[in-house]
């Protein structure tokens, strides 16, 4: 069994290489969160989640202390662009417990107010080792290797730094939307803390905070949602082109 979050396709697409290798069953973190199932007894269970400001997006955090994972090998997998901080230590705090083996996979580094993704290139620089990172990932999983095995993780110290930055950053005070949006409502239904509802045919955060995975952001069929001074316009969208959102 693999729970994941995934906003814009990276851990989904994760879970989707893993699952096929090793024929352990895909669950969406959002669905059981929305069903209130916390609770899960399985031989092995692996737990898939992006990395925010170094640190567990909101989603991720509350599912882990909400869950209750029984399991003989019980793995965790953080995705990110420039490193998992400290996400192994802030599961493992959530959790309440350990994880047999943790792990991680670079691939495109989804926020766009710092990172550019314009072009196949930009994306193909993080993308480089993604594969081969997967790769790595399965075999150990299914050898059931048990250790720390994350690539560029940070102290401790810093990764604190990244939880309370995360508490400013996904505040939706700092997005905003272009003339552009045609109202389809695309942001509203796939936001998965509820925090935008349209009115007279716009987006509207309805909510202070969000899980800021920029999901709608990088949804959207006319980009029209942007993200504070505008960078986010010049450093393009992207999804995941190995899976259907």
């Amino acid at each position: 069994m693999i729970i994941y979050f995934s906003a814009t396709g990276n851990c989904q697409y994760v879970c989707q290489r893993i699952s096929a290798a090793t024929g352990d069953k895909m669950i969406s973190m959002l669905d059981c969160i929305n069903e209130n199932n916390y609770e899960f007894n399985d031989e092995v269970i692996g737990i898939v989640t992006p990395t925010y400001d170094y640190t567990l997006p909101t989603v991720t955090r509350e599912f882990l202390q909400n869950a209750k994972l029984h399991a003989e090998y019980l793995y965790f997998v953080a995705t990110y662009g420039t490193s998992p901080g400290g996400t192994a230590q802030h599961a493992k705090k959530a959790l309440g417990k350990a994880f047999n083996a943790y792990y991680s996979v670079r691939m495109a580094d989804t926020w766009t107010p710092t990172f550019d993704l314009s072009t196949p290139d930009k994306v193909a620089g993080f993308t480089a080792t993604t594969e081969s990172e997967i790769e790595k990932v399965i075999e150990k999983v299914k050898n059931r290797a048990e250790g720390q095995f994350m690539d560029h993780r940070a102290p401790a110290f810093f990764a604190s730094i990244g939880k309370a930055l995360y508490e400013n950053t996904r505040k939706t005070k700092h997005l905003w939307v272009e003339d552009s949006c045609i109202g389809c409502g695309l942001c509203a239904r796939k936001c998965p803390v509820q925090a935008i509802e349209m009115k007279n045919k716009k987006p509207v955060w309805v909510k202070d905070q969000c899980a800021m995975c920029l999901g709608c952001l990088h949804r959207c069929p006319k980009f029209a949602i942007q993200y504070g001074n505008g960078k986010t316009k010049l450093h393009g969208q992207y999804t995941n082109p190995h899976v259907k959102l």
